[in-house]
């Protein structure tokens, strides 16, 4: 695994970019930050590092369960399926 740390890393942060170029409105950066990465599966994998580690810093800082914190998260999808979130968030 550690071979691979440094890999993972590089995904995760192409994955933070991607939501941060989003949030700031650069749909182009975002979008090339989306076709950087070498593969579809390198981008699931980026992505999920990424779900998981942001869900890991709410859990340390709430004290929540892991398994509240995704019924919380699925709760919040449900609710606002179908609708886009607005610009800037």
């Amino acid at each position: 695994m550690a071979d691979t740390a440094p890999a993972a890393a590089e995904l995760v942060q192409r994955a933070a970019g991607v939501i941060a170029a989003r949030h700031r409105g650069d749909l182009a950066g975002a979008e090339e930050l989306l076709t950087a990465f070498p593969s579809e599966q390198a981008r699931t994998l980026g992505f999920y590092l990424l779900a998981d580690l942001a869900l890991g810093l709410v859990r340390a800082s709430t004290g929540e369960s892991m398994d509240d914190l995704v019924r919380e998260l699925s709760l919040l999808v449900a609710a606002t399926a179908g609708q886009r979130p607005p610009a800037g968030d």
